[in-house]
């Protein structure tokens, strides 16, 4: 004869991950962000978050590359004091290091802050320098995703520079969405290259200077090469070597690497 269960001693369902917990937490909010400011762009959008949703929580981050002026000029012109986070790999252009001094000068921005890889890591996995062409995704990992990691410690939100035109998968993005425990915020998602020219002009913006050799998308010196007429803008990023993106924006599996897939800066 089978017992009647006793119902005052059920085991209670296991409590979520704390991960998955505050994962939920950082959709709803998006929703509500969503709801609210989702049909607004450029600094449209940048105004209210950077003032009040996210004030003091969030951050830039910058390339100081080929179109990198347009959305530093506008944090600049409504929160001057937004932490911008630059990355020095130790194989930018000459030409992008003086260009990043030119703008910060211009703009007045008074927090920029420079990420470089660990010199361990670098000691470890690349001590002659040459990474980039035995192993270009470990190398992007090493001199990119791992410093960004650390310096996005302590932020809410993540500004960044993508563009739905830039790619497939960027064509699929929202201007707000949830993304490795924070929020990533794309003010310029909807802009084309026509808005970006038109604002450079309006405001009197210098170029990077490597735009008139024909770069139009400016990484590493190493892994940069100029386009040639009718290529993609990105065409001359990982020539050859079946890359387009360096895995910033990729999502992380369970033991924190960079998963296959998504896209990238």
């Amino acid at each position: 004869m089978r017992q009647r269960q006793d119902s005052r001693y059920d085991l209670a369902p296991a409590p979520e991950p704390l991960d998955r917990q505050v994962g939920h937490r950082i959709d709803r909010r998006v929703a509500r962000l969503l709801s609210r400011y989702g049909a607004l762009q450029g600094a449209d959008l940048l105004r209210p978050l950077l003032r009040h949703a996210f004030r003091g929580r969030a951050a830039l981050t910058s390339s100081f590359g080929a179109e990198a002026a347009v959305l530093l000029h506008m944090v600049a012109e409504i929160e001057p004091a937004t932490p911008v986070l630059f990355l020095d790999t130790g194989k930018l252009f000459d030409e992008t290091l003086a260009y990043r001094d030119a703008l910060v000068a211009r703009l007045g921005l008074t927090d920029v802050r420079t990420l470089t890889p660990a010199a361990y890591e670098v000691a470890a996995l690349d001590p002659e320098g040459d990474l980039h062409r035995t192993a270009p995704d470990q190398c992007c990992f090493v001199r990119k995703v791992a410093p960004l990691d650390r310096g996005h410690a302590g932020f809410e939100a993540w500004i960044t520079g993508r563009k739905a035109y830039q790619s497939a998968d960027r064509a699929g993005l929202k201007p707000i969405e949830a993304a490795e425990g924070r929020i990533k915020i794309n003010p310029l998602l909807g802009w084309r290259p026509a808005d970006m020219d038109a604002y450079m002009d309006r405001h009197a913006l210098p170029p990077h200077p490597l735009l008139a050799e024909g770069y139009l998308s400016i990484g590493c010196a190493p892994c940069t090469d100029r386009i040639c007429a009718g290529e993609d803008p990105r065409a001359g990023r990982w020539r050859g070597r079946g890359k387009t993106e360096c895995g910033i924006h990729r999502p992380r599996d369970a033991s924190g690497a960079v998963a296959a897939g998504g896209e990238g800066t």
